[in-house]
């Protein structure tokens, strides 16, 4: 079962977090990285191809039997699944069609969100906006675990049942962390959403569902690609929120590895934040990062010093709204 782990609270800071002066410092040397802003002319394609290639694994898997049905969820549906989902957060700055076209950035996020089996793209929207502005806020940043995670998911064990849980606690920890009336576009997300998932029942039966949702929950749980939500910003060293991780995984996730660049500049599609490391590397390179995704999972249930707990903290004011 192993040892507790020897943190009893999150790290608490009286600081602001450091992306905001990074950005400063980095656009007042180097003003040609603002070119890099706006929309990714490609992301559109490869997202609706991923879409396609995922309705016509829908029809391909609807004789098999059910254990051939989990295993491509989890070897292939669900990292394209896993993908998706990260292509949502990119559309969720309005990188598909720029910030001008901020409706068909949220119409494209349903339309991506299709494979994934459950509405979830407006309301990652709508939280994520906070995860940016108000990042380790508490109360505010739903993207940190209960205090209840931190106590109970505290052996190895324990945080091996968390990370496969990982899906639940991401979905039900804002409604009970900063609960918000639901949207329109929530509404519609659901709306377009379940009726798709109907058809595809109408057309081909259980299985392609069972299909869908198993990849989206399989692999948003205990998988090689989930490494990305522990290596973002769990404190692996003392004094460093947020970390990057430079390895291959990067070309299956819309470059998320590269999150200290994407706190800094969140308006610049992911194809394009290698290149902000490269112009700014005297700001980056000497940052401590990640180099494996499945490293980070092993040191995270084995390491006795880290766990649910191993977040910072800050009491942030709410931003006036415009």
């Amino acid at each position: 079962m192993g040892n507790r782990v020897t943190r009893e609270d999150f790290e608490w800071v009286y600081t602001e977090q450091p992306h905001t002066q990074r950005r400063k410092e980095i656009l007042a040397k180097y003003p040609e990285i603002k070119a890099l802003m706006g929309p990714d002319p490609h992301l559109k394609w490869i997202v609706s191809g991923m879409v396609f290639l995922q309705f016509l694994a829908c029809y391909l898997v609807k004789d098999l039997s059910w254990k051939w049905i989990f295993f491509w969820a989890y070897a292939f549906g669900g990292c394209i699944n896993h993908s998706l989902t990260l292509a949502i957060h990119d559309i969720s700055h309005n990188v598909a069609f720029g910030n001008k076209q901020a409706k068909w950035n949220r119409w494209f996020a349903v339309f991506a969100n299709l494979p994934i089996g459950i509405p979830y793209s407006a309301s990652f929207k709508k939280y994520h906006i906070d995860h940016h502005r108000y990042l380790g806020g508490d109360s505010l940043d739903v993207d940190i675990p209960t205090d209840f995670e931190g106590w109970f998911f505290c052996t190895p064990l324990r945080k091996l049942l968390w990370l496969f849980l990982q899906p639940l606690f991401y979905s039900l920890r804002p409604l009970y962390v900063n609960p918000k009336a639901i949207t329109r576009m929530e509404i519609f997300n659901a709306l377009v959403q379940f009726s798709v998932d109907l058809i595809i029942y109408y057309l081909w039966g259980l299985k392609p569902i069972i299909y869908l949702i198993a990849g989206t929950i399989l692999c948003m749980g205990l998988h090689p690609i989930s490494g990305h939500f522990i290596a973002e910003h769990y404190m692996f060293l003392k004094g460093y929120e947020t970390y990057s991780y430079y390895g291959p995984l990067n070309w299956l996730t819309f470059n998320v590895g590269y999150h200290m660049e994407h706190h800094d500049f969140p308006s610049i599609p992911g194809c394009r934040l290698p290149m902000v490391k490269k112009i700014a590397a005297e700001y980056y390179d000497n940052l401590p990062h990640h180099q494996s995704w499945i490293r980070v999972l092993w040191d995270f249930v084995f390491d006795d010093t880290i766990g649910p707990y191993s977040r910072v903290k800050r009491l942030c004011k709410l931003a006036k709204e415009s």
